[in-house]
């Protein structure tokens, strides 16, 4: 008996077959035999080939290319296949670790960004990623190239993820699950060939944007969700192999087989929806924004195609294959709203935009919090609090603001000055840098300021009237106040430009220019993120669950206030340490368990006062369709898998990376410097939402009109 009925899927595109494909099929077929890959590998037969049929695969996920494009698509898939078996045989079965690190680094040699490959092959996996690489590599651009060794690199290097976990016997977290599949599962990668097949390559300045980082997620999302559903009864009884969605969530959840497949069904369709959702409401306004001309719209929009092409012709490939347990599935898949796949695809989607504004919801009693980190404070708190009100004052945050519709008429101000001491930013700042100096702590403070600041300023002056454009406009006029060569900027207009030329000055000074750069886009995003939620806000769009959890860390200011940390290590740890795996997800666990105390701590006042959509609480509740006490259990147990992640990231994942990269002791000193930051800062957010009035009932007002609210930094609502 298989261990559970796959689920009805909502497909709502029709797969379409390419007229070339027996003659993709014949030439993979010498073509891997000519690598190496068949009789004689140890890993695959020519009859293995055949019944996996890859050429069918690339036939269905890319309808529309030439017969020399899907022969060489094909070849890349089989290529693909053939290292995870090979990798799986060799590394995952004898868990070899010193073996597996050293047979990727090899790989490397294969795929320069330019110049000829000079390193001989030894073995098919090689073979073949070297024949692929120069038959590729003319036709594209030095930015496809480098996206596309990134996406490769992340495919292979990453496999010694689930190495180490079938190691430790580890299964992921959701969330570590969801962003570490898109790396291992390969679905990025598939997406830089849909540019190939398609021939429609991204234009380089829109192609690390929101939206198109958004469709390749959520298209990397539904093509490993699906095949985490097809794959589960191979992977999980005869690989032994643990990073299976529907096995994390049995984990996690504590559901069953049939009940986990239809959550990670529920996923699936989720972020197909998302990927719906970004082409008709995110794409025109990026076009306009960069300026692309008509070829270069055609361009993206091709490419968006492209990949709902892979979509449809992945999953009817899934139901065909033999290397997948499909039986009972319906062959080529539900088709419209004829299907009951279909109609709870609309229910929930419909359920995502029916929530009744400043629904009555009353106070959330928050669960206990697994911290096993204690918060410090600063010895220069005072001092901090009496700056931050008179700098606060100084920058006009407490005089009444024109509104863009009629910039003649002054309303109240968004803050009073009882208000800005009541919510005593001075505890947070001095508590996330318990070790700084006055000067430090007052800058940290100012900031954390600014950045509320901001948070309520939108909600208020764009968001209650649903002013899109001047929400816009007025991002763009705060980035022109953070010039990388700290020459003029433009005059401030109000006091949220006035406070960020401030801060912009005095926080930029004294940096290097390439941390200048980083932590200018670390401001960057944050504002950017404002514009999302008051798109949603506008919509009344309960956001997707992955994108909900990040873009919160970038609505929560996480990476401003991380990048300020790094910088204080000076020059202990090299860049390119902060780049690695391990610390970008000590970065994003410590960020996520903040950001979800901050939703626990302010849901009443959120959900009722502020008829607000995003907060973790809600977008558990309305997906999973819980009440809000459950909703509260779910979040605190992602919370303390979040934590437990941290904790064992830095007791065993940063030795072994210090080790593989032969740190200096002076370097591993900075690195252990970094992580007590992160701890402060956890622990200090915690402390502060514990004494904060910003949740108090006093200062609940209700916004009128079209509610919205952007969160900035240790958010703050």
């Amino acid at each position: 008996m298989h261990p559970f009925v796959l689920p009805d899927f909502y497909q709502p595109y029709p797969a379409r077959l390419n007229p070339h494909l027996e003659g993709a099929r014949t030439h993979t077929r010498a073509w891997a035999r000519e690598m190496g890959m068949l009789e004689g590998s140890g890993i695959w037969t020519s009859s293995d080939l055949d019944d996996h049929d890859y050429a069918l695969l690339c036939a269905y996920t890319h309808p529309e290319a030439s017969g020399p494009a899907l022969d060489l698509v094909t070849d890349w898939y089989v290529w693909v296949f053939f290292f995870d078996d090979h990798f799986l045989d060799v590394f995952k079965r004898t868990q070899d670790m010193r073996g597996a690190e050293a047979y990727l680094e090899r790989l490397r040699l294969f795929m320069p960004l330019d110049g000829v490959i000079t390193e001989e092959p030894t073995n098919p996996v090689e073979r073949g990623l070297k024949e692929l690489w120069e038959r590729t590599v003319p036709a594209m651009s030095a930015d496809w190239r480098d996206r596309f060794v990134h996406s490769t690199r992340n495919l292979l290097d990453e496999s010694l993820w689930e190495l180490a976990n079938i190691n430790a016997g580890r299964i992921s977290n959701p969330i570590e699950y969801i962003e570490m599949r898109r790396k291992v599962g390969g679905a990025p990668w598939s997406a830089n060939l849909v540019e190939y097949a398609t021939g429609a390559e991204v234009p380089a300045r829109v192609a690390h944007s929101r939206p198109l980082r958004v469709l390749k997620d959520t298209f990397a999302d539904g093509v490993h969700l699906r095949n985490d559903l097809f794959s589960y009864e191979r992977e999980t009884q005869q690989e032994g192999e643990l990073a299976n969605c529907v096995l994390v969530l049995e984990h996690f959840l504590g559901y069953g087989p049939q009940e986990s497949a239809e959550a990670v069904n529920d996923i699936l369709t989720s972020r197909l929806q998302q990927f719906e959702h970004t082409v008709l409401t995110e794409l025109e306004p990026l076009f306009a924004e960069h300026g692309l001309d008509p070829v270069e719209r055609l361009r993206v929009l091709k490419y968006a195609a492209g990949l709902q092409d892979w979509q449809a012709g992945g999953h009817e490939w899934h139901l065909r294959s033999s290397r997948y347990m499909n039986g009972g599935a319906r062959l080529g898949g539900p088709r419209g709203i004829g299907t009951s796949a279909a109609r709870l695809a609309i229910a929930s989607r419909a359920r995502r935009y029916d929530l009744s504004p400043f629904r009555q919801v009353g106070p959330l009693p928050v669960p206990e919090l697994y911290l096993p980190y204690q918060s410090r404070q600063s010895p220069h708190l005072e001092q901090a609090r009496r700056s931050v009100i008179s700098w606060s004052r100084e920058m006009g945050f407490f005089e009444p603001v024109p509104r863009p519709a009629t910039p003649a008429v002054k309303a109240p101000s968004v803050w009073t000055e009882r208000m800005l001491a009541g919510f005593d930013f001075a505890v947070c700042g001095g508590a996330i840098n318990p070790d700084g100096s006055a000067e430090e702590l007052d800058l940290g403070t100012q900031w954390l300021s600014w950045g509320t600041y901001g948070d309520d300023w939108f909600p208020q002056v764009h968001g209650a009237t649903g002013d899109l454009s001047g929400a816009r406009a007025q991002v763009a006029r705060l980035k022109s106040f953070m010039p990388l060569a700290l020459d003029s900027s433009d005059v401030p207009t109000n006091p949220l430009e006035r406070g960020l030329q401030d801060l912009w000055r005095r926080t930029a000074a004294p940096m290097e220019s390439g941390h200048r750069a980083e932590f200018r886009a670390t401001v960057d995003v944050m504002l950017d993120s404002w514009v999302w939620e008051l798109q949603n806000q506008h919509e009344r769009r309960i956001p997707d669950p992955v994108d909900y959890i990040e873009m919160r860390r970038r609505t929560f200011g996480s990476d401003l206030t991380m990048s300020l940390s790094r910088f204080r290590t000076g020059r202990q740890v090299p860049p390119e340490v902060y780049g690695t795996r391990s610390i970008q997800n000590l970065e994003a666990a410590a960020s996520d368990y903040a950001c979800f105390v901050n939703d626990l701590y302010s849901y009443q006042k959120e959900i009722e006062f502020e008829g607000e959509l995003h907060n973790i609480v809600l977008v558990v509740e309305n997906f999973l369709d819980v009440s809000r006490s459950q909703a509260a259990e779910i979040v605190r147990d992602l919370m303390t898998a979040r934590m437990r992640q941290f904790e064992r990231i830095v007791a065993v994942e940063l030795p072994a990376l210090c080790a593989h990269l032969d740190l200096s002791d002076t370097a591993r000193a900075g690195i252990d410097a970094y992580v007590v930051r992160l701890q402060d800062w956890m622990s200090g957010i915690v402390r502060w939402h514990e004494v904060t009035d910003r949740y108090s009932p006093s200062l609940k007002v209700r916004i009128p009109a079209i509610p919205s609210a952007p969160r900035g930094f240790v958010r703050t609502q």
